[in-house]
């Protein structure tokens, strides 16, 4: 059973995720908060796995919230839940450690099996926010694509085929279908892939992807 926190100031989001998680029979929203200073002691006393966090709220925002959080030892997974697809502060939430980021508008079986996802310890990242956080971190006026090549040619074909997918925002389930592999291969895959490229994140294998020129 995956333990549920839901952190949102507006009570028909919560509302809404209530809906469409509490029905599931391996989640459970064990409780909610409606801002981030509550959010804390929430999370203390019902150590979930998996915190849903808003990052725009009054008071203490889901980014200040979030860095507690992640500073405990004990800290829960925290999938960042933002209206916005272009919002600088996905990027500082992903400076600091979150797991995953998806729209407010993300479709109902895209949000349970994306919960699901973080809670198994993979990041997750909608594809519209994948984009606005690969395009915002490679903005800078160097060129990366001939470094991006370099690292890339240490793939394997299929390797390269898996790490496209990685950058589309595709999940693991998602690119077992389209490159018919069973997800325990896409599994090593990925992770042959961060060994090579020398990182854990799958944003960061997206944006080698893009400075390659293969998006």
């Amino acid at each position: 059973m995956i333990r549920l926190v839901i952190v949102d100031d507006d009570p028909m989001v919560r509302t809404g995720l209530r809906l469409i998680l509490g029905g599931e029979p391996d989640l459970e929203i064990a409780g909610e908060a409606g801002d981030g200073r509550h959010a804390m002691e929430v999370i203390r006393d019902l150590r979930p796995d998996v915190v849903l966090m808003d990052i725009r709220m009054p008071g203490q925002d889901g980014l200040t919230t979030t860095e507690l959080l992640l500073r405990r030892p004990d800290a829960p997974r925290i999938l960042v839940l933002t209206t916005f697809d272009a919002d600088d502060l996905v990027l500082r939430a992903l400076g600091l450690g979150a797991a995953g980021f998806l729209l407010k508008d993300t479709p109902p079986p895209k949000m349970v099996e994306a919960v699901r996802a973080v809670a198994r310890g993979e990041p997750v990242l909608s594809p519209s926010v994948a984009r606005q956080v690969i395009a915002a971190a490679t903005g800078g006026p160097e060129p990366r694509g001939p470094e991006a090549r370099r690292e890339l040619a240490r793939l394997t074909e299929r390797e390269r085929e898996v790490a496209v997918e990685v950058a589309r925002g595709s999940s693991n389930a998602e690119i077992a279908g389209r490159l018919h592999m069973s997800v325990a291969t896409v599994k090593a895959n990925v992770t042959r892939i961060f060994a090579k490229l020398g990182t854990d994140n799958r944003v960061h294998v997206a944006m080698k992807v893009r400075d390659a020129g293969l998006l």
